[in-house]
């Protein structure tokens, strides 16, 4: 019986040569030949003419909350079921969350719940494509325009996915992107910030490297450089850069694996899931997704964790996920909301399959046979 982790990071090819030419070049910091590529190619993949590698999603987060000049007094809807990083980043300027609940099919921000959160001191919204698939962004722009808000695409999961035929990644004014390990392509740790206002592009830069003009002065654009604003040390090594660009080279090829392996899942599940009352994940006509991950809604909360149980007891690691921010101690203590039901029940009920790009026929067939080996004792419908 083969024994199946959650995740194992993949190697493309050419990661660890590229690392080795990074080192012996010498010049293993910053804003290098290797993060200038990389940069180019995750510009590319979000379409965006403007891109900035971070040392990771979370920096990238907060790097968008200081070019937002967010700060004491102002408020930001965001879903409670997310990582903590989407609102810490903003708490971190002083700015209240207000966690708006989720749709019950793709389990992205309700966009029909938005506006009753917006005040006088609503300042942005942020979504989350959560799995990759596409938020109901036609609607939450529209919402945004009437009340001259921006939207901050938190884009973690989505690289690759697209809405109506537009890549996820340039819709936000700003996007953020998470090369973890546990993501599509990753580095180990790290992130972009992908800019879809160009009139934030040389603010973004200056606030990346520490709050100074370094940039500039490297491309002989001045004879010096200074503090000029309020920044931090958001720029990863470009050893970092070189291992992400092995990575984000063989994008199609990893896709295309992870795009088998989720199709596998859903095909191969269906019959099993509709006869136990277990839903699948819901991909709107109108949008692609990454295959970033597989999901699982068993029909209660002890269901769920029997299944991951169930599961274990065959050497297949499955995991549940997000826990509402709305009801955990940082929330209660720094957010607001009225109410999160979906959320909450989503959370309960969520188990995760084992996905990576580098899993064997031998391993999706074990995952397969194991979780259809299963049936909750109580069905709902």
């Amino acid at each position: 019986m083969p024994e199946v982790p959650f995740n194992r990071a993949y190697l493309a090819g050419n990661e660890t040569g590229y690392v080795a030419q990074a080192i012996a070049s010498g010049a293993t910091g910053g804003d290098g030949s290797f993060t200038k590529k990389a940069s180019a190619l995750v510009s590319s993949l979000t379409g965006t003419t403007s891109t900035l590698l971070t040392t990771s999603c979370t920096h990238a987060l907060e790097l968008s909350a200081l070019l937002l000049d967010i700060g004491p007094g102002d408020e930001i809807i965001m879903p409670s079921f997310t990582f903590t990083s989407t609102a810490n980043a903003f708490v971190l300027r002083g700015a209240t969350p207000v966690f708006v609940d989720i749709r019950p099919d793709t389990l992205n921000l309700d966009e029909r719940l938005i506006e009753n959160a917006v005040t006088g001191r609503t300042r942005a919204i942020v979504v989350v494509h959560y799995a990759g698939v596409a938020c109901e962004m036609a609607a939450i722009l529209a919402i945004a325009n009437r009340h001259r808000l921006v939207v901050v695409e938190d884009n973690a999961h989505g690289l690759g996915g697209s809405y109506a035929g537009r890549p996820l990644g340039s819709f936000g004014v700003l996007a953020t992107q998470s090369f973890h390990v546990t993501k599509n392509v990753q580095c180990g740790e790290g992130g972009a910030l992908a800019i879809g206002d160009e009139r934030l592009s040389e603010r973004a830069e200056i606030v990346r490297e520490k709050g100074t003009d370094r940039a500039r002065f490297f491309r002989g654009q001045v004879d010096k450089y200074c503090w000029r604003e309020l920044g931090s040390s958001y720029l990863p090594s470009d050893v970092l850069a070189a291992y992400l660009l092995g990575q984000l080279e063989a994008f199609p090829d990893i896709q295309g694996k992870r795009l088998r392996i989720w199709s596998t899942y859903d095909d191969a599940l269906a019959d099993w899931s509709a006869e136990h009352g277990i839903q699948r994940p819901t991909v709107p006509a109108d949008r692609t997704h990454p295959a970033h991950l597989y999901y699982l809604l068993l029909p209660t909360a002890p269901a769920r964790d029997e299944f991951i149980r169930h599961l274990a007891e065959r050497g297949v690691r499955a995991a549940h996920h997000y826990q509402p921010l709305h009801s955990a101690p940082a929330g209660r203590r720094y957010a607001r909301t009225a109410g999160c039901p979906v959320t909450e029940d989503i959370a309960d009920r969520l188990v995760r399959l084992p996905l990576f790009a580098g899993m064997t026929a031998a391993e999706l067939e074990h995952v397969v046979v194991s979780a259809i080996s299963y049936a909750p004792a109580v069905v709902t419908t």
